[in-house]
């Protein structure tokens, strides 16, 4: 799935475009006008990832055109392509969900840097920190999925519907919003960690992908640390009914991670027996409780301080898994 779809009436510029990102390893499809541009869509939705359109077009104008294809495929990144920019037509493309801007007459260089930062922008901006956008931005065959060590987090908030029971919807999802999905969110990207999903009340972070560091295992167990600190401020000024227990665990270990779903929904996720792992760590931990697996422990082992638990058994594997209680930093 690395279809680009470029819509201008001119086919000079059709051609110009397909030149310019012919080294960008897309599979090129031309339309002449907005109808051809919604037909090769409609066949080709799946394969399609960017569409660039010009604005002033017979027919269907570009706003139109990029509306349509969004209707078919939201997850694709359109671009309006124009040389007659105006206020209006920002604020309408804008309001439409457009994803970028292109002037005529372009540079070929900036026609292809501004192509992969609209593409990455719009997958990634609100589940990475900014420092790992604009490494992605360079390199944008970090989505593809791959192999790759990393640590995954989950976090959970035990006796989660017992407290929903207790409150109003829509006031519980603004507490919500604001006490624990926000907070705990923003630590994540602190640690340039990956806000991966989130499952409910759970909260999912991969640290090591889409970009890997030396550290990432210590990333992820601060960010746990950090997390428990911050939930322990906030139930401070509020009553047991409104009070959120989190429990944590990390494990460390190859997943598979990239771009993955369906033409109508795509996200970027870990997939493997690591996740599972994990998520069960984080299932089997008491309240304000972190646990962590051997394998996170060996990586972190002088920056932190534990307890050391009895090992546990874990579906897939054959032997049992040794766990570690955090404590604190050092």
């Amino acid at each position: 799935m690395n279809g680009l779809l470029v819509v201008d009436d001119e086919e000079g510029v059709r051609r110009a475009v397909q030149k310019a990102l012919g080294k960008e390893s897309y599979e090129i499809f031309l339309a002449p006008n907005g109808s051809e541009a919604i037909a090769i869509v409609k066949e080709h939705s799946a394969e399609i990832t960017i569409c660039i359109s010009d604005f002033k077009m017979p027919g269907l104008d570009g706003l139109q055109t990029l509306a349509a294809i969004g209707n078919i495929n939201p997850d694709i990144t359109r671009i309006m392509l124009t040389g007659y920019a105006t206020l209006e037509g920002a604020i309408a493309a804008t309001n439409e969900g457009i994803d970028g801007f292109l002037t005529k007459p372009f540079d070929n260089v900036e026609l292809r840097a501004k192509v992969r930062e609209c593409f990455v922008r719009k997958r990634l901006k609100q589940f990475v920190s900014m420092q790992v956008l604009q490494e992605l931005q360079t390199n944008p065959g970090h989505l593809t999925p791959r192999k790759q060590a990393a640590t995954l987090l989950f976090i959970d908030i035990r006796g989660f519907t017992a407290l929903t029971e207790k409150h109003d919807p829509q006031e519980w999802a603004l507490f919500l919003s604001d006490n624990y999905f926000g907070p705990l969110g923003e630590i994540v990207f602190q640690n340039n960690g990956t806000l991966d999903k989130h499952i409910g009340d759970g909260i999912m972070a991969i640290y090591g992908a889409p970009i890997a560091a030396h550290d990432d295992a210590l990333r992820a167990v601060r960010s746990a640390v950090e997390m428990r600190a911050k939930m322990q401020e906030i139930n401070a000024h509020y009553e047991p009914d409104f009070r959120l227990p989190i429990a944590i665990g990390v494990h460390s270990g190859e997943v598979v991670v990239g771009m993955f779903g369906s033409a109508r929904k795509r996200e970027y996720t870990a997939l493997g027996h690591t996740v599972n792992v994990a998520a069960r760590l984080e299932q089997m931990a008491a309240s304000n409780q972190i646990l962590i697996s051997s394998q996170t422990y060996e990586l972190v082992r002088p920056r932190v301080e534990v307890a050391r638990l009895e090992p546990i058994m874990v579906k897939g594997l054959t032997e049992p898994l040794q766990v570690y209680n955090v404590l604190c930093m050092t």
